[in-house]
């Protein structure tokens, strides 16, 4: 796994290690309880990297599927099941995900900034 500093999780989130080298995580995210982070596809027998930018967060029970990248600065909002690659700046939601909005600004740990842009 290719966890750099500021990383969190929650000890209920999961990061699978299955294919732990397919991890990449970048500075300062959160990875909430009950999060999952995939990077095997079992049933057509493929490993596929899972990519995170820096300044996201991760949220309680979202799954994060084979192959997905994630932008810097991207909130994936609970229970969310993300499918495919999300833009930097995006909060996601919903099964599948889907952006919801644009141009999100976030400090460490993907808190909303509130600094004024």
């Amino acid at each position: 796994m290719d966890l750099c500093d500021g990383t969190v999780g929650s000890f209920s989130s999961k990061l699978d290690k299955t294919n732990p080298r397919g991890i990449h995580i970048g500075k300062y995210i959160v990875v909430t309880f009950g999060a999952a982070i995939l990077t095997h596809d079992y049933v057509n027998k493929r490993d596929r990297d899972v990519y995170i930018g820096v300044n996201c967060f991760i949220g309680a029970h979202s799954i994060i599927l084979p192959g997905v990248t994630i932008g810097d600065n991207c909130i994936v909002s609970a229970a969310s099941v993300v499918v495919r690659d999300v833009p930097a700046g995006s909060l996601v939601t919903g099964n599948p995900a889907r952006v919801v909005e644009h141009n999100v600004k976030t400090e460490h740990y993907g808190v909303r900034s509130s600094r004024a842009t």
